[in-house]
């Protein structure tokens, strides 16, 4: 996911984008712990999509 795909997005969509990613993240974290989680790396990048939408997030308060 790139940043510049978030800027388009609303507010209320981006919300809902934020929660899927963190229950994502969730489960994620459940598999590594069980060892099911075949590709480590993807708690990585589900942590940066969700700083990516945190970031979106404060610029359009912020442009408001």
């Amino acid at each position: 996911m790139k940043y510049i795909d978030l800027n388009s997005k609303s507010a209320s969509e981006l919300a809902e984008l934020l929660k899927e990613k963190k229950v994502l993240l969730f489960t994620l974290r459940q598999k590594l712990k069980t060892m099911q989680l075949t590709n480590p790396n993807e708690i990585k990048e589900v942590r940066r999509d969700i700083a990516r939408i945190n970031t979106a997030i404060s610029a359009q308060v912020r442009g408001n």
